[in-house]
Order: C-alpha cells, then structure tokens, then sequence
C-alpha cells in the first residue's frame, strides 16, 4: 500500500479540529454535571507554599469554585462526594460545586504522588434569600437567619408572636415546606397584656297563675268529687277558702306571683399574648354521683363538685398594633330554686367563641331573647262546659317566662400603672362605732361633712363609705 504524505496545512487544520472537538466534549461534560442552581463562580489560587497547609473554605449550597493549581495535578481526592463534587478542567484548574449541606476535604496530587493542596470545605445553605424574604414581609423585625445542619435558625427580634409564626412559615418554604427544620428563636420585644372585660346582663320575668275549685257532694250512697289538678306548675302553696254545708264542700285555691330576676356579671381579666387565664368568682357544690354499700355495711358515697358562679377563660394573641385574637369561653351558673327533686338543678348561660377585634372595641359575643308560655284547663268532663256553674269544675294554670341575655366583650391592651393610682374597693371602710350601730343601725362610719360652696367636680354633704 502507498501512502501519500500529508501537507503542513492539512496537518494544522486536523491538529485543529481535533482540539475543538476535545474541548466541546469537556464542556458539555462540565455542563451535565453542574447543577443548575450553581450562582456565582468564585476562584481560588493556591500557591507553592500552600501544599503542607489546608484552606478553610465556606461555600453556599449550589455554589461553585474554580480552584487553580501551581502545578499539574495527577490525582484529586473527595472525602464526601455528596457534600462537594470535583470536575476536572484541566492539569491546574478543577471546578468544585456544592451539592449538599455538610463539611468534606480535597486533597490534590501530582505524579509523584506528592501533595500539591488541601482544602476543607463548609457547605451551608445561602441564607441571604431567606433573610431578604423576611424583611420584605415584616419590615418591623430584626430576624438573623443561620445555618443548623440540615435546617435553619431564626434569631433576633420582633414586634409580636404572630410576626414570629410568619418568619418561621416564610423560612420553611426554603427547606421544602418542613416547619420541622427551622428553629425558632425569635424574642418578642415586649409582649402585650391584654386585659379582657366580660359583661353578661341578663333579666327574666315570670307570671303564674292558678284558680281551681274542689267540689265534694253528694250522700252515704252516691258523692260527686272534682279535685282541681295543676300539672304546669304543680300544687303551690296557695291561698283557699272553703265553703260548704252538710254533704257539699267548695274548696276555693287561688295564687298568681309575678317575679322578675336581674343578673349582671362583669369579670375581669390579664394575660400575657399567647397564653391563657382562668378566672372563677363563686363556689362549688357537691353533687352525689355514686353509692356503694362496703363490707361492713355502711354506705360509701362519691361526690362531684359542680362549680357555681361566673367563670371565664381566654387565650389572647396580639397579631399587630392594636388588633387582637381571643378564644373565649365563659359561665353563669346559678341553682335553680324553682327545680324539683332530690337532686339539685342548674340554671347555665354559656359561651365559647374565638374572635378577632380591635383594643377597646366592644362586641356582641352572644344574645338571646326568649318567650314561653304554658297552659293547661283540667275538670269534670261536661261539667266543666256549663255557662256559669262550669267554673265549679275546673282548674285553671298559667305560666309566661320571659328571658333577655346578652353578652358582651371588650379586649384592652394593658399597661402598667403606678399603684398609687389604682383604688380598691376597701379603700376608705371603716366599721361603725358602737353606739352608731346600736342607735342609728350602721354597719360603716361615715368621716364627717361638708359645707359650703362645693369646688368645681367636688360635692357637699357626707362623706366616706357609704352602703345605699
């Protein structure tokens, strides 16, 4: 076979595309490797010096960094292939790229098996976007963010816990939805007090009525009875009148009682935003819930205790500058003295609610207006229908109930003041004297009086503390 030698030129054209073609084969290489989310490229030059030594390097996750060589390098080492991947350029320039949060070391070698460099690596996640999120969400705050292994830290300052729940929400859109992975340690400049008004006013009125008429009559063979019977508000102890002659006897019964209750509770009550208070102004009763018989023969008795009187519970949460979020829960409970039995009856108004409102407004947190009448007709069967003398035979009972409820809820934001210009109810009593309470009846002392042209907002008269 006879071969032609080729020409410098062609030779030159050849060495050159075989070039082209090597360094399009690196770079799409180099391309298939590097994430995506690499941002800026930083370079790192290491001298002859440095071969002994190791650089500390702090890289952000998806970061890259074009490390360059005083010599060529044979060999490149990664302790953690996962924390940091190495692609080689070229003899003296390697590309690191960040793929996860941890620390890992390079190590670079030439032919001689010598070492060349070392460099430690710090992979953290670039907290810069996270920060910047936050500030432009909540400008009030001052919130740092770091790196905590796989998650995050937030530390600093903000105004209210609402403004911390929704640093740590924004946060943990960066580390894939996971609250989990974000650390909250966010002070809270000041925490409100927020003190709560309850006022539940209530007025019932009531009507009963009654009239009946026992008849007895009739002889030894043959009696006509009609017994008046009152199934709605039962037999009360009521006014009679009897009338009668020989074997015919009228017993005339009669009541009617009109009432009216009025019921008005206002407690009061401090907490801190974000936690919860009770309160309770009454007693306890205690309510038999089970009877046992022992070994000896005595009776074992099991008591509950029912709370009486105006209790309230409220959780409140400042969310900014004067607006509140509140569940609250509270409770009038009274005995009923109109209920029958041997166990003992309740009257109960209840109220749970959350809601969201401004400091010092009011509100309406609930209400209730309720009418109910009962009534009932009894007697003798035909008798009772007769035009005038029917009366005789029948009973009559009558009850109209009628019930205003309304409760009301005002939050404050609360703030300390000096004690000298708080006033207790106590302020001022003192008892009566002896002779006062023997003569005049007094149960308190009354200082003095004043005379005169009273001063502007002042008053003449008597003075101290005064029971109405």
């Amino acid at each position: 076979m006879n071969t032609h030698p080729m020409n410098p030129r062609s030779n030159r054209l050849l060495r050159a595309l075989r070039a082209l073609l090597a360094v399009a084969a690196m770079s799409i290489a180099v391309v298939a490797i590097t994430p995506t989310s690499a941002l800026a490229q930083t370079t790192l030059r290491i001298s002859e010096s440095e071969g002994s030594g190791a650089r500390h390097i702090d890289l952000g996750l998806g970061k890259s960094l074009i490390v360059e060589l005083p010599r060529d390098a044979k060999e490149v080492f990664v302790a953690s292939p996962g924390v940091a991947n190495a692609v080689v350029r070229g003899t003296r320039k390697v590309f690191v790229i960040a793929t996860g949060v941890g620390q890992t070391s390079l190590f670079f070698m030439d032919g001689a098996g010598a070492q060349i460099a070392a460099i430690d690596i710090n992979v953290q996640r670039d907290t810069s976007p996270i920060k910047a999120a936050i500030d432009a969400a909540l400008p009030g705050t001052m919130i740092e963010v770091r790196q905590l292994n796989d998650g995050i830290m937030l530390m600093g300052t903000a105004a209210s816990s609402e403004e911390a729940a929704q640093a740590v929400v924004i946060a943990a859109k960066f580390v894939g939805n996971k609250v989990e992975s974000v650390a909250n340690s966010i002070t809270i400049r000041g925490r409100d007090q927020v003190m709560l008004k309850i006022t539940v006013a209530e007025v019932q009125r009531q009507v009963l009525k009654q009239l009946g008429v026992d008849l007895t009559t009739g002889t030894s063979f043959v009696q006509l009875a009609s017994t008046s019977s009152f199934p709605v508000n039962g037999d009360l102890a009521s006014a009679s009148a009897d009338f009668g002659n020989g074997s015919t006897q009228a017993t005339l019964k009669a009541f009617e009682r009109t009432g009216v209750i009025r019921t008005l509770a206002e407690p009061t009550l401090t907490a801190i935003s974000g936690e919860s208070a009770k309160f309770l102004a009454g007693g306890e009763i205690p309510i038999l819930s089970a009877s046992t018989v022992n070994s000896s023969g005595f009776r074992d008795n099991t008591f509950t205790y029912k709370p009486v009187g105006v209790s309230l519970s409220f959780s409140p949460t400042v969310l900014n500058e004067g607006r509140i979020s509140m569940h609250i829960s509270t409770e009038v409970t009274d005995i009923d003295t109109q209920g029958s039995g041997a166990l003992p009856s309740f009257k109960v108004r209840r109220a749970e609610t959350t809601v969201e409102m401004p400091s010092g407004g009011t509100l309406a947190m609930a209400g209730m207006i309720q009418q109910s009448t009962r009534q009932a007709i009894n007697g003798t069967p035909g008798l009772m229908n007769l035009p005038i003398l029917g009366t005789l035979f029948r009973s009559r009972d009558y009850i109209r109930s009628e019930t205003e409820l309304m409760i009301l809820v005002t939050p404050y934001i609360a703030k300390t003041v000096d004690r000298k210009d708080l006033s207790l109810p106590t302020d001022g009593f003192a008892d009566a004297t002896d002779p006062s309470a023997w003569l005049l009846g007094r149960v308190n002392r009354i200082y003095g009086v004043k005379g005169g042209t009273p001063r502007a907002g002042g008053s003449t008269g008597r003075y101290g503390f005064i029971i109405d």
